[in-house]
């Protein structure tokens, strides 16, 4: 059956129905700062979900506590209707979710295979070959640089990277930090059609950004975080026409 809008559409409102990931009321800080006060959210599964605001806004943070990088004061996390709060980030990457981490971190010294090889540690036997075909069809770049040196890579391929290794682990939630971050213009335009590629494949992803306007036209919902707390959210569309965030957030049309 061809999947057209209509049928992608239909297949979104039924994924939708299944609650993947819970936040609920959590609270985060960095000695006596609070970085995060009572944060909710949640990620339906087949959704693409973003959280915008600006620098210092509490994004990071709230990615490193869903990835078990960082702990939680007080709240709760659930995944799969599992608690997860206190579960420690490579034990989260074996129960399905992986991070795209801000600023990329490859490993400079390996190879892109020997990096992709390490996105999937966490899975019985392996990288296979599939797994690496699946990743070179969304970046053939980095099936030409397969042999070369990660650090050799430029920004773009290094992002593409470690899009691709987050990929490996074959994730039931793919997390995405500042995926644009550093990136000149081209290639964020680039990094956001990989977004709506995977988004249209029906993978389930939570997604930090400052790039806004970009993030919103990819997502199917989104929260605005501002000084750790949430302050809005809703369906993407309507947040793009919202005046607040549009003053705030988005700039002038």
């Amino acid at each position: 059956m061809p999947c057209g809008p209509t049928t992608r559409w239909w297949r979104r409102i039924w994924l939708m129905t299944t609650e993947l990931l819970s936040v609920r009321d959590i609270q985060v800080g960095y000695g006596a700062v609070r970085a995060l006060e009572g944060v909710s959210i949640h990620v339906d599964e087949g959704e693409v979900v973003s959280v915008i605001g600006s620098n210092g806004a509490g994004k990071t943070t709230l990615m490193k506590t869903v990835a078990g990088l960082l702990a939680a004061r007080s709240g709760v996390i659930t995944f799969e209707d599992q608690d997860i709060t206190e579960i420690e980030a490579q034990d989260l990457v074996g129960r399905g979710i992986s991070l795209v981490p801000e600023g990329r971190q490859v490993f400079g010294r390996m190879s892109v295979e020997e990096n992709l090889m390490l996105g999937a540690y966490s899975r019985p036997g392996g990288a296979r070959e599939d797994d690496f075909a699946h990743c070179f069809a969304l970046f053939p770049r980095l099936e030409e640089r397969r042999s070369q040196r990660a650090g050799t890579l430029s920004g773009g391929e290094q992002q593409m990277l470690a899009i691709a290794r987050g990929l490996m682990s074959r994730p039931r939630l793919l997390l995405m930090d500042e995926p644009s971050l550093g990136l000149a213009p081209q290639l964020v335009s680039r990094t956001f059609e990989v977004v709506e590629r995977l988004r249209a494949a029906g993978t389930t992803i939570l997604m930090v950004e400052q790039m806004a306007r970009q993030a919103l036209r990819v997502s199917d919902r989104a929260y605005v975080l501002e000084h750790g707390r949430i302050v809005g959210e809703g369906a993407s569309a309507d947040l793009l026409d919202d005046p607040r965030v549009l003053g705030a957030y988005l700039g002038s049309r």
